[in-house]
This record gives C-alpha cells, sequence and structure tokens, in this order.
C-alpha cells in the first residue's frame, strides 16, 4: 500500500496530489462540458482499490463527518455570493421546492422504487428521500460559469439551499420507522417545523451577530477576518444541530445574511470562502469516489436498477413535483420545464445514503451503491446539458460579470474609513450623471471606475454608466449615507436623468 510505504510523508504528498488532481479536473470539466463533481468522483475511483489500489477507504462515519463538514463549507460560501433582491423575488417559490417539492419527488421515487427492487414500502420511500433534493454543492458549481437568467439561478440556488431540512428530516424519519416500530409518524411532524422553524430564526440571529464582528472587532491581522466568517459557519451549525434543528439551513441564512450586510474585508471574506469552498468540494467528492467501489456500483443489476428509478427521478418524480409545487406562482411553463431539468443530485444523497448504514439497515449497502449511481446519471445526463436546455428554452442570461480586481489597500478595521466596491446598474439614479453633478457625502472619495477590463481614472466630468464598479473611499460615519445615495433608484424609468442627493 501507497500510504504505508511512505508514512506521514506520503500522506501529505498524497493529499498534494488529490488537490492538483481536482484543480485539473476543475479547469478541464467546463472544457468537456462535464460537472467537476463527475470528475472529483472519478479521480477517488481511479486511486481507490478498485482502481490503482493506492488507498482503502471503507470508513462510513469518517465520509459522512467529511462530507457535512464540506457541505457547511459549501453552503456558507454560496449563501455569501447570494444577493438577497435577487432570491427575494423567488423566496417563497424556492420555499414550497424545497419542502413540498422534496415530499412530492421522494414519494413518487419511492414508488418506482418499491417496483424496481425487491423491498418494502418504508424502505422504498427511505430511498426516495434520500434522491428527493437538490444538491447546493452540485448546483452552486455547475451555475457558477454558466449565464443562466438570474431569477432561474437564484431560484435553483435558494431551494438547494435550503432543501436539505426536509430531505434529512425524511431520511431519518424512514430509518426510525424501519428500525423501530413503536415510532409514530404523527409525532414526527412536529419535529419537522421545529427543525425549519428554529434552523431559519438561528440563521438570521448568527447572521447578525457575524456580521457585526466582523465589522467592529478591531484583529491584528486582516487575515484573520475570513477565518472569523468561517468560523461564525460552524459555530451556527453546530449550535443549531445541537438543539435538533436544522444546521444546513442555518448555515444558508446566517451566509445570506452576512453576504448581504457592508462588512470590512469583504473582498478577502469571498475570496477566502471560494477558495477553501473549492478545497472542500474537491476533498468530498473524491472521499465519496474513494468510498463507492466501482465493481459494485456499475454490476450490472445495480445498473439496471439505477436507470430505471434515474428515468423516473428525472423524467417524471422532479417534472411533476415542480409543476405542483409552482402550479399557482408566476413561473412560465418553459421556465417550469426548465427547473424540472436542473435538479441536479450530488452530494447530499451520497452523504445522506452512509445514514442507513450506519443505522445498520439490512440491504444498505446496496442502496448506497444504487444511489450512487443515480448521482451519477443525474450529473451526467443533466448537468452537462444544462446550458444547451436554458439556451432552447430562452432562458440564458448575460453573461455574468465578476469583478477581477480588488482595492482593500485601505479597508483597514482600525482606520476610520472603508473602501467600498458598488456595481451599478441601469436603475441606479447615479446612472447618466457625471461625477461632478453627484452630491456625495462630503468624507468620500472616489478612487477608481472599473468598466470592463479597463480602469477609468475618475474626474469631475467623468460620467456613471451602467455596469461600472465603483471604489469608493468613505469614512464610517457617512458610509450609511453613502450607500443611501447608491442604492438611490431612477424615480420615473422615462426621464434618462435625474438629479441625485443625499
Amino acid at each position: 500500500m501507497f500510504l504505508q510505504s511512505f508514512g506521514n510523508d506520503g500522506i501529505i504528498f498524497l493529499a498534494a496530489l488529490l488537490l492538483l488532481s481536482g484543480i485539473i479536473a476543475a479547469k478541464f470539466s467546463s472544457r468537456l462540458g462535464l460537472p467537476s463533481l463527475v470528475l472529483f468522483i472519478a479521480v477517488g475511483m481511479l486511486i481507490g482499490s478498485d482502481g490503482l489500489g493506492i488507498i482503502y477507504f471503507d470508513d462510513v462515519e469518517m465520509a459522512q463527518l467529511i462530507g457535512i463538514l464540506a457541505l457547511i463549507i459549501i453552503l456558507f460560501e454560496g449563501g455569501l455570493q447570494t444577493k438577497w433582491a435577487t432570491v427575494r423575488s423567488v423566496a417563497f417559490s424556492s420555499i414550497s421546492l424545497a419542502t413540498l417539492g422534496v415530499l412530492a419527488t421522494a414519494m413518487l421515487t419511492g414508488v418506482s422504487v418499491y417496483f424496481v427492487l425487491d423491498v418494502s414500502w418504508l424502505e422504498a420511500f427511505l430511498f426516495g428521500a434520500i434522491v428527493g433534493s437538490t444538491d447546493a454543492a452540485a448546483v452552486f458549481a455547475t451555475l457558477k460559469e454558466r449565464n443562466i437568467k438570474a431569477k432561474m439561478g437564484a431560484t435553483l440556488e435558494a431551494e438547494s439551499g435550503t432543501n436539505d431540512p426536509m430531505a434529512i428530516f425524511l431520511t431519518l424519519m424512514f430509518i426510525e420507522l424501519i428500525t423501530n416500530e413503536s415510532t409514530s409518524l404523527w409525532l414526527m411532524i412536529p419535529s419537522f417545523f421545529w427543525q425549519m422553524g428554529i434552523g431559519l430564526a438561528l440563521g438570521l440571529v448568527f447572521g447578525k451577530l457575524g456580521s457585526l464582528a466582523i465589522n467592529r472587532i478591531n484583529l491584528e491581522s486582516g487575515g484573520l477576518y475570513p477565518v472569523l466568517a468561517i468560523a461564525f459557519a460552524l459555530i451556527t451549525y453546530s449550535t443549531a444541530s445541537v438543539i435538533d434543528s436544522s444546521g444546513f439551513l442555518a448555515v444558508y441564512v446566517a451566509a445570506l445574511v452576512i453576504g448581504n450586510s457592508e462588512l470590512t474585508y469583504r473582498y478577502s471574506i469571498f475570496q477566502f470562502n471560494e477558495g477553501i469552498a473549492w478545497t472542500a468540494q474537491i476533498m468530498m467528492f473524491i472521499i465519496l469516489g474513494l468510498l463507492s467501489f466501482p465493481e459494485q456500483v456499475f454490476h450490472p443489476s445495480n445498473i439496471f436498477a439505477g436507470l430505471a428509478i434515474s428515468f423516473v427521478l428525472i423524467f417524471i418524480a422532479r417534472p411533476i413535483a415542480v409543476f405542483i409545487s409552482t402550479v399557482w406562482l408566476n413561473y412560465k411553463f418553459r421556465e417550469r420545464l426548465f427547473l424540472s431539468w436542473a435538479g441536479l443530485r450530488g452530494a447530499v444523497p451520497i452523504v445522506l445514503a452512509t445514514f442507513p448504514i450506519v443505522a445498520g439497515i439490512n440491504g444498505a449497502d446496496e442502496f448506497f451503491n444504487i444511489i450512487f449511481f443515480v448521482v451519477l446519471t443525474s450529473a451526467l445526463v443533466q448537468g452537462s446539458t444544462i446550458s444547451y436546455v436554458a439556451e432552447k428554452l430562452g432562458l440564458m442570461g448575460p453573461k455574468k460579470d465578476t469583478p477581477h480586481h480588488s482595492i482593500e489597500l485601505v479597508s483597514i478595521a482600525k482606520a476610520n474609513a472603508d473602501m467600498v466596491q458598488f456595481q451599478t446598474n441601469r436603475d441606479n439614479a447615479i446612472v447618466g450623471y457625471k461625477l461632478h453633478e453627484i452630491d456625495f457625502p462630503q468624507k468620500a472619495s472616489i478612487a477608481a471606475i472599473v468598466r470592463g477590463d479597463d480602469l477609468v481614472t475618475p474626474y469631475g466630468d467623468t460620467e456613471i454608466k451602467a455596469g461600472d464598479f465603483l471604489y469608493i473611499l468613505v469614512s464610517k460615519r457617512e458610509h450609511g449615507d453613502l450607500m443611501k445615495l447608491l442604492n438611490q433608484k431612477i424615480s420615473n424609468p422615462q426621464k434618462s436623468k435625474r438629479k441625485t442627493k443625499k
């Protein structure tokens, strides 16, 4: 064995090799049109016992712990990057998909499992519950570089960020019903509302506390602020879990609150979390790949069962669930079709598939192998065609414009000033005005304007255009006045210009 031959040095070398392999896989995933998770899993399978035999890994509980930690980090990063203004418009539909949609998907899939596999109804519905939710890691990674319309992207991201509580609740409920005959279904239903309600409340509380801590605690090094943010993510999850509420929901909500607040070292926090989320995603999927045994996953009987269940999940259960969940909401038929197709499965179903194994349920190993195959099928079939389907349905949005630059030189907690980054859009009242025509706060100064790939030196006659990234140095006392000015909207869209005051 490789690890036995090289000891600690071998482990360190292997960890570096795994990360490099994941980075290379991520690089080629977009070129190949495949979700990166497929290639990460493939790396794990390749170096596992049925591949090159470098590592033998079958510790289900360790894989479960790594998966949970990775999902916390991934959900936190996804929530930080999500704009509340976009999510707010689809909040109700996302909640409907995350609850009613998951329930409908689980039940319909469970019916197919009952007829495909030789299992009881409770075991069939347990299988359906495990694969019932879309996966945040898969959805965030797949949509990140694709120009899907904002409404569709926000719906999918918010759904995947909030549907884990329902899937976890259903999974644990059916495990309890299978292993404990005296358990009452009706007594378990109130616990779901406890998990959702308390998880939401704790997310709001810890998100606010995290924002205040980041902005008001003076740390010796700017590099400690991103660490403080990720610490709040872990504290939020653990606190929620200790009182039997939804830790995943709490983390996502806390990240939404923090990400939509004005933060000291905002750019550093976001960059750090993006990097650590990629690391978590690479290691999680590689570990899950190691946990699987390709000889078992791709056994003819499992392939047949997996294909049959995948067909029902992708083409029947998910579409019916989407149409039921959004029937009274403002979605067009083609938008519902896209939401049906984009319901990616990923790490969450695989991690949940370890729960029956840990609980000692008979046939849980077979469940794990078939669920693993279903996830791979979903990632390959749906994940590789999302852009194509969106284009055919006319749901492609404008090219994503993200700043590949940072001016955070003076955003120091000990200083009495902040460097604000703000991107304008055509609805902002300041667009179309020259700098000298705008009544900025007295202690605010435009440091730079980034327009596309060009750095524009600001002068009094420089006109602000939609899409500009403004970098403004402002005293902390006038920070609020500046943000009110920047966020002011055009009161009369028919007018091309409107004098803007504080």
